[in-house]
């Protein structure tokens, strides 16, 4: 499986280290030889490990609310096979000593987005050159669009190359305080209205500076309305910038969420039903290219402030899947292959990898059960942070093995379609 192809039934041997083997004809023969009893995975999906296009991590070493042992735990259990962490962090990923980690214990593939700004301050450009040096796939800046001349001249300058450049259309001077966007919705329910304008004044001057700097790779992040999404099918194809959309602005919106549920304090602002379907349908129709976790977790005691008060942000790769799967797939008629394309290759693409593929000698694969129920209090691989949206769910669907993590592969096996 891989882009703009469709699942086959096959049989696939997977070996003891989680690798594949084989594929296909060949497989039954050796696993005969092998004594191996075959697992029936008839309506499973073995399809290549999911991409994260950005999420943030900002104390690796000892945070209260989520540290990359527990991060790499949980994403790679949720089917992630590559997670890209933005500059935000305790000491802001902004120049070549910034840009390390501590080891992983498993083979996800970690990636580090460098700053546009010194401390993401919007004041001075970061070194660039020298980010990218040290290994930054790109880089990006906070939830906010920068000042623009700032980001004029860092696009004039050019010393990112081609490397891509992430940002947020987000003017927070223009959002009256709110943390709902505005609509019908948020005015019934009393919460304070985010104007539409807050996304799409800012969405306008950075489509007008990517047509000015063609050569370069800007990109969207977190694109929100469905305005936003009329700008961007107004382009044509090669004027149109990658963009990312957050998960949980394409399941939950200010309609459809209860006013006590975890998930309001989000950034950019929760949207309306109008906005959601749009999403999805940007989606669909490729005007957006990726659909990003932005996982952002809390501690317990960040997550117990009000709502408006609280740093804005949901947490947990393990929801992301599942929900999208009967979000889209059982609620839309997507296939299969539509929604690996907006939650594997269309984020490679985005960060500039090779597409994630099946292929014998990978790990990086993650098998899927559809009609798996599960209750997400009694999950063993859940993140530490605070705010999980879905924390206390029960959900159908679930990742029931990847090759990344032998606790959740006991090979080796001959998986029978």
């Amino acid at each position: 499986m891989g882009p703009g192809e469709e699942p086959i039934s096959a049989d696939v041997l997977l070996g003891a280290d989680g690798a594949i083997d084989a594929i296909g004809a060949e497989v039954v023969d050796r696993a005969t030889a092998l004594s191996l009893e075959p697992f029936e995975a008839a309506g499973l999906l073995l399809a290549p490990a999911l991409v994260d296009p950005h999420s943030l991590l900002e104390h690796p070493n000892s945070g209260s609310a989520e540290t990359l042992h527990s991060l790499e735990r949980s994403a790679v259990a949720a089917g992630y096979g590559t997670v890209a962490l933005l500059p935000q962090a305790g000491r802001w990923r902004d120049c070549p000593e910034a840009l390390t980690l501590p080891p992983l214990t498993s083979a996800l593939q970690l990636l580090l987005w460098g700053s546009l700004s010194s401390a993401g301050a919007g004041l001075d450009l970061a070194p660039h050159a020298d980010q990218l040096a040290a290994g930054a796939l790109g880089l990006a800046e906070a939830a906010v669009t920068p000042p623009l001349p700032l980001l004029e001249r860092a696009l004039a300058l050019a010393e990112m190359g081609d490397a891509p450049i992430l940002l947020a259309p987000r003017d927070p001077s223009l959002s009256q305080q709110g943390f709902v966007r505005e609509c019908v919705e948020a005015l019934r329910a009393g919460w304070p209205a985010d104007p539409v304008l807050s996304e799409t004044l800012p969405l306008q001057a950075l489509l007008t500076l990517s047509r000015l700097y063609p050569q370069r790779r800007l990109q969207l992040m977190n694109l929100s309305t469905a305005e936003g999404v009329a700008l961007l099918s107004a382009l044509s194809p090669e004027q149109r910038p990658a963009a990312s959309v957050s998960w949980w602005h394409l399941v939950a919106d200010c309609g459809s969420l209860d006013p006590t549920a975890e998930g309001w304090r989000v950034e950019p602002p929760l949207g309306s039903p109008v906005d959601r379907r749009a999403l999805q349908q940007g989606l669909a129709d490729g005007l957006l290219t990726a659909v990003a976790v932005h996982h952002l977790p809390l501690d317990p005691e960040e997550q117990l402030l009000p709502v408006d008060q609280r740093k804005p942000g949901v947490a947990g790769h393990r929801f992301v899947l599942p929900c999208l799967w009967q979000e889209l797939v059982v609620g839309a008629g997507w296939s299969a292959a539509q929604l690996w394309q907006v939650l594997c290759f269309g984020p490679a693409s985005l960060l500039g990898l090779e597409a994630p593929r099946l292929a014998v000698g990978s790990r990086r694969w993650l098998l899927f059960d559809p009609e798996q129920p599960w209750a997400a209090r009694e999950d063993a691989f859940a993140p530490l942070a605070a705010n999980q949206p879905l924390a206390q769910a029960d959900l159908r669907g679930q990742v029931v093995a990847v090759g990344l993590n032998p606790r959740l592969w006991r090979g080796p096996a001959l998986v029978q379609a």
